[in-house]
């Protein structure tokens, strides 16, 4: 049997709809969860009062709300900041954690250079693996759709394997070392944050795990934000992405040339 330390989830809702129910009631029975925090940035009133309702009726359960919506990785921040767990699982509002994740994705944290940030299979209702649950590490070209980014039309490995970048749907991280490295970046407000945290771990010699054998159903789309809204949000994380990790002058210049047409890219792929 594995013991698993102390697990705290956070989950940030804005806008959901009824699957951030399924959410939080696979997490409330989850035996390995002690602590389940929800920050809320910003749900209508029948939904805000079911979760203030739901977190009355289970101890373990914890609401954030302040009236703001400072971007998704401020919210998992904010989470972080009074969480108790050893460790943190970040999952997204509309994902339903599979039973035994979770001991498997701690034993695929261990004997690995640290840090270390683990993520698992998302799938969809017809049991599909979806997109970006694992990845090469994001550079320019691969962006410019040079080279592979995603992998999940690549053979699926039988056992944990190290990549370049896990998805912030659902991933599992040292609540020490998360905060340690200084959370996520505040400056994106949706989007990219997870694959500039796992960029991040690399650079500082860590490791990014995808362990199959641990997943989420993810239902996806259920937020009732515009599409066009969320692609605007994904264009400025790219671009500022890009001039983070901009490796000198030139490949600067190039982001600058580039950025402007980063909506109209992705734009063209939805």
């Amino acid at each position: 049997m594995i013991i698993v330390p102390t697990i705290t989830a956070i989950v940030v809702s804005y806008h959901t709809g009824p699957r951030l129910h399924e959410c939080l009631y696979a997490l409330k029975s989850d035996p390995s969860i002690a602590e389940v925090i929800i920050v809320d940035n910003g749900n209508p009133p029948e939904d805000e009062a079911w979760l203030d309702s739901f977190s009355r009726d289970v101890d373990k359960v914890h609401i954030i709300r302040d009236g703001t919506n400072p971007g998704f990785g401020a919210a998992v921040n904010k989470g972080a900041a009074g969480a108790l767990g050893e460790l943190l699982l970040i999952i997204n509002p509309d994902a339903v954690l599979r039973r035994g994740s979770l001991p498997v994705m701690y034993e695929a944290m261990k004997d690995r250079p640290q840090p270390v940030l683990v993520g698992g299979k998302i799938f969809d209702i017809h049991g599909r693996e979806e997109r970006g649950g694992r990845r090469n590490t994001l550079t320019l070209t691969r962006a410019m759709g040079i080279g592979k980014w995603t992998l999940e039309n690549d053979p699926p490995p039988e056992e944990a394997i190290e990549v370049g970048a896990v998805s912030g749907a659902f991933f599992m991280m040292n609540r020490k070392t998360f905060r340690g490295m200084g959370g996520f970046d505040e400056g994106y407000f949706l989007h990219v944050e997870d694959v500039d945290l796992c960029r991040r771990v690399l650079q500082q010699g860590g490791s990014v795990v995808y362990e199959p054998r641990a997943g989420v159903l993810h239902y996806g789309s259920t937020s009732d934000v515009p599409s066009e809204t969320v692609l605007a949000h994904k264009a400025d994380s790219l671009a500022r992405y890009f001039r983070k990790f901009a490796s000198g002058p030139l490949e600067k210049a190039l982001v600058a040339i580039i950025s402007p047409f980063f909506l109209r890219m992705l734009k063209a792929r939805a």
